[in-house]
C-alpha cells in the first residue's frame, strides 16, 4: 500500500555497470512571424513571451547539463528564455547545424495552406511530403534524419553518461524519436511535438551493449501549473502548432 504523505516519483533505475545518457529534447517556442508561410531553415525569431511556460520548463530540466542547440536563432532565444527563467545557464551552448531543422529548400517562403492543398492527401503523415522526398533545393526528411542520428550518435560518444538538453526543431525530435525505436525516419512524423514540450530519451550502454530507453515524449510541464490554468482558458478551437 502506498505513503500518502509521500509524492510519486518514477523511477528510472540503471543497472550496475550501464552508463545512461540522458537526452532532454526541447523544440523551441512558437515562431508568429511567419506570415502563414514555410519557413524550414529560414532564421525566423520566436515568441518567448509566456513567462509561465518557460518557468515551468525551466523548474523540469536537470540543473547541470551539457547544453546543444541548432544554428538558428529560434532555438537561442528558447534557451535563454529557459534560464531566465529560473534555470541556470550554462558556461557554453554548443550551436551545432546537424540539429537544424529540414531544409525545405524552394519550399521555405510558400504559403503553407495553398502548398497543402496543392499536395496529395497523405494520411497519418503530419509533415510536409513523404520521408524520401527531397525539397527542391533541400534536403528529404532521410536526409535530416541522417545527420542528426549522425550527431547524436557523436554525442552519445563524447559525453557518455551526462545529462545532454538539445533544445531543436519538431523535425529533428521526431527523426530522435524513430532512431531511438528502431524505426524508419518517416515514422517519426506519428509523433505530435509541441513548442516548448520535452521529450526524454535515454541512451543505456554497457560493454557490448546498447539501447534506448523513452522515458517521455511531448511532455508539457507547465500544464499542471495554477498559474497556466488561469491565464489559459479555453475560448474555442484553436490551431496552435504549426510545423517546422
Amino acid at each position: 500500500m502506498s505513503n500518502p504523505a509521500k509524492p510519486f516519483v518514477a523511477q528510472h533505475a540503471v543497472p550496475q555497470g550501464v552508463t545512461a545518457t540522458r537526452w532532454w529534447w526541447v523544440r523551441h517556442a512558437p515562431v508568429r512571424i511567419d506570415g502563414g508561410n514555410i519557413y524550414g531553415q529560414a532564421d525566423l525569431a520566436c515568441d518567448c513571451s509566456d513567462k509561465v511556460v518557460f518557468e515551468g520548463v525551466a523548474r523540469f530540466l536537470p540543473k547541470t547539463a551539457v547544453w546543444y542547440a541548432s544554428h538558428l536563432q529560434r532555438t537561442h532565444q528558447t534557451a535563454e528564455a529557459i534560464w531566465a527563467a529560473g534555470l541556470t545557464a550554462p558556461a557554453e551552448m554548443i550551436k551545432d547545424k546537424a540539429f537544424a531543422e529540414q531544409d525545405l529548400g524552394e519550399w521555405q517562403g510558400m504559403n503553407r495552406a495553398a502548398f497543402f492543398a496543392a499536395r496529395p492527401a497523405s494520411i497519418a503523415s503530419y509533415w510536409f511530403a513523404p520521408a524520401h522526398e527531397r525539397a527542391p533545393g533541400g534536403e528529404s526528411f532521410n536526409d535530416l534524419s541522417e545527420r542528426t542520428v549522425a550527431a547524436i550518435r557523436r554525442v552519445n560518444t563524447e559525453h557518455a553518461g551526462k545529462d545532454i538538453v538539445c533544445v531543436a526543431h519538431g523535425g529533428t525530435i521526431k527523426a530522435a524519436i524513430a532512431f531511438a525505436l528502431g524505426l524508419d525516419p518517416g515514422a517519426g512524423f506519428a509523433f505530435a511535438i509541441d513548442n516548448c514540450s520535452v521529450t526524454r530519451l535515454d541512451y543505456l550502454s554497457s560493454d557490448g551493449h546498447n539501447g534506448w530507453r523513452v522515458p517521455m515524449i511531448n511532455q508539457q510541464p507547465w500544464i499542471a501549473s495554477p498559474a497556466h490554468d488561469a491565464m489559459h482558458q479555453p475560448a474555442g478551437p484553436e490551431v496552435t502548432n504549426k510545423l517546422a
